[in-house]
């Protein structure tokens, strides 16, 4: 499906508008992130899985809450979360994924 940019930004207007007041990682994360590629017209599980289970470094296992292959990994967190320790989470992940998983 081919959405024209009228489309697109229409849906980006109503999702920032539905997701605004949102706070809670947990309640509504896979909502949240379905609803993000809907903008696009795009159905998540094409390109997207949840909780892909990683080993981190350390040989700790973790899961990715949000993993696009080559593309992006996401730590979602909850309204007022520590950005940098996400960042720290997500590249956690990296020696547990292949080359051509890892986000560009």
């Amino acid at each position: 499906m081919s959405l024209s940019k009228n489309e697109i930004k229409t849906r980006a207007q109503a999702f920032a508008s539905k997701w605004q007041g949102e706070a809670s990682e947990k309640a509504e994360s896979q909502s949240f992130w379905n609803d993000f590629f809907l903008i696009f017209g795009v159905d998540r599980r094409r390109i997207a899985s949840y909780e892909k289970n990683v080993e981190k470094c350390g040989g700790k296992t973790g899961f990715i809450d949000l993993f696009w292959r080559g593309t992006l990994i996401v730590e979602h967190k909850s309204k007022g979360g520590d950005l940098e320790k996400a960042y720290a989470q997500a590249t956690d992940y990296f020696p547990g994924l292949k080359d051509t998983e890892l986000p560009r």
